[in-house]
């Protein structure tokens, strides 16, 4: 009964004979104290601990034998630890499906979250690009104040501004046709506006986006460097190129890790997005105005990123989505995007004719010190400086508008002359490179007055203003003899190229400062000595010069030829011969 305890503790049958155990201890100790002894007397407890062990209630009956209670046992354990078993894999499986779902149904809320703000921020991308195209846009108002836009209310307190020749803006034969293209008249091309600087072509762009109050227009600044290009596109178009995207937080990589031709790739691509939604409400392209391109480098970046911009222009040209006006002041924007140019419109902005100028002064001196300028005053100022408008605006501001003007024309001197000075026969061959390049600009300088006095009285005409002396582009470079300095004169607003290819001075105060040079006494001399020595100096550096020492003492040099047997063929013998001198050197 002590092993069947050990063996099974838990089973029912123990557990009966444990609690019969309790009940009755002394009988059972009896029992085993007289089989000791001799033969065991009859106990009535007997029966009560068979059936106690078996688990019968009553007396054994004919066919009904008596189980054995360690089978029965056996068979119980075995029973319970395969229900305990099924039991515990139930709780498993069930642990690891309330695992898997709730790992499940949270991937599927975060992917459903990062869908629902990819596809909210890509809306709110657009929304923002077509918000930056609605009147009232803040750049048109801070390009506004930067050209001195006055107000309205203010006008009235500017004496003469009711008269019927007065406007704030000049009015020139360019503007109508620029209006046209602002308001989005004008399409199924791309333009691009030449001029110096100075000569009122972003005034104009300006003047036709306040006509319309900016609305479908943007106006981005050029830079240098793409990276500036890029942040100030982004600026103009109200796009932030996924810089403000959070889809890291949803382990969606942004695109941001790129170039910056790629950012301006995406812009494009989300601004074509815009004009085609534009084109199906409106009817009307959008205005992208590229101001001042001529500030982006000539290398293979600034190449990269106008070849850019002129496919978009191009294409944009085509379907009517958007107009791209290309605003610069060099000419070799120019050559760079007539190479593909199928669609492109040149407009040449010059200097004001002489009635327009003179007006144009007149307005700014209502404006800056209200008065009436005589007209023999406005006359004067225009034979000193021209219509450039730069120039006419800086005079106006100035109370003594004579003196303004020749310091203008002084300081457009001292410039040519820093840059393009020469130093005639007395040069150090060290500075050769240099005046190269500056005697290249003088000999065209020198062509230019030339041209000016050929020209007779065509110079100046009563009702145009000043007509200056021009050359084709291929005969400037003729005339200097190089082909690659005149971009360099051009790059330092020396001399103008326009989009005919002709070659002048780059404003009237500059055409005098070349007058005034090249009209000194000695000028042709002087450049000529430079000239001269510019070529010594190459003939030296092209020349060898071989020199014996040893016959400066009387020495002599034996040089023997032999055949290959070894005989002698011919034998020279050198030596130094005294000249003869010159009757001069005798007198002396």
């Amino acid at each position: 009964m002590l092993m069947l305890r050990r063996a099974i503790p838990s089973t029912a049958v123990a557990r009966a004979h444990v609690t019969f155990q309790r009940q009755h201890p002394y009988p059972f100790q009896f029992q085993v104290q007289l089989h000791r002894a001799g033969r065991a007397p009859f106990s009535p407890h007997l029966p009560a601990l068979c059936r106690a062990l078996t688990g019968q209630s009553g007396p054994p009956t004919p066919g009904n034998d008596a189980p054995n209670p360690v089978d029965d046992a056996t068979e119980g354990a075995a029973a319970d630890d395969k229900e305990s078993y099924r039991s515990k894999w139930k709780g498993t499986a069930f642990k690891m499906f309330e695992a898997a779902a709730t790992t499940g149904a949270s991937i599927f809320i975060l992917g459903l979250v990062g869908f629902s703000y990819t596809r909210y921020y890509k809306h709110m991308v657009l929304e923002k690009i077509e918000n930056a195209f609605k009147p009232g846009d803040p750049v048109l108002e801070l390009a506004a104040h930067g050209k001195e836009v006055p107000k309205e209310d203010t006008l009235g307190n500017i004496p003469g501004v009711n008269e019927p020749d007065y406007d704030r803006w000049i009015p020139r034969v360019e503007q109508e046709k620029i209006d046209r293209i602002i308001s989005g008249k004008d399409k199924g091309r791309y333009h691009l506006l030449m001029g110096e600087k100075g000569t009122g072509k972003s005034s104009m762009l300006i003047d036709a986006m306040f006509k319309i109050d900016g609305e479908g227009v943007a106006m981005c600044e050029a830079h240098a460097d793409p990276e500036i290009f890029r942040i100030r596109l982004g600026r103009c178009l109200d796009f932030e190129f996924h810089e403000d995207n959070i889809g890291a937080l949803f382990s969606i990589r942004g695109p941001r890790d790129a170039s910056a031709l790629l950012d301006i790739e995406r812009a494009f691509n989300k601004l074509e997005k815009v004009a085609l939604k534009r084109r199906q409400t409106i009817g009307r392209p959008l205005i992208l105005i590229i101001n001042q391109a001529h500030l982006i480098r000539d290398d293979e970046d600034g190449r990269d990123l106008i070849e850019l911009i002129q496919q978009r222009a191009e294409q944009w040209a085509a379907s009517n989505l958007a107009t791209v006006i290309i605003n610069s002041d060099k000419y070799w924007v120019y050559e760079r995007l007539k190479q593909h140019a199928t669609r492109m419109e040149v407009t040449q902005v010059s200097d004001l004719p002489k009635n327009r100028a003179m007006q144009a002064l007149r307005n700014y001196r209502m404006k800056y010190w209200t008065e009436q300028t005589p007209e023999s005053t406005l006359e004067e100022v225009y034979d000193k400086i021209g219509g450039r408008l730069t120039y006419l605006n800086r005079v106006a501001k100035s109370r003594d508008m004579i003196s303004m003007c020749d310091h203008i024309c002084e300081m457009e001197e001292t410039w040519f002359l820093n840059n393009c000075g020469i130093l005639g026969m007395e040069m150090d061959d060290d500075v050769m490179d240099q005046q190269k390049y500056a005697s290249t600009a003088m000999v065209l300088a020198n062509a230019l007055y030339k041209r000016s006095l050929e020209m007779e009285g065509d110079t100046y005409h009563p009702e145009i203003g000043h007509v200056l002396p021009e050359f084709p582009l291929h005969k400037a470079r003729y005339i200097m003899t190089r082909a690659d300095f005149i971009r360099q004169h051009h790059d330092l607003s020396i001399f103008a190229i326009d989009s005919r290819a002709m070659v002048r001075a780059d404003s009237v105060p500059m055409q005098r400062a070349f007058n005034k040079i090249c009209a000194e006494p000695d000028f042709e001399k002087f450049l000529e000595a430079t000239l001269e020595r510019i070529g010594d100096i190459e003939s030296l550096g092209r020349t060898k010069e071989l020199t014996f020492k040893d016959l400066w003492d009387g020495g002599k040099y034996k040089v023997t030829t032999r055949d290959r047997k070894g005989n002698v063929e011919r034998e020279v013998e050198m030596e130094t011969v005294e000249g003869k001198k010159d009757d001069d050197e005798d007198d002396g």
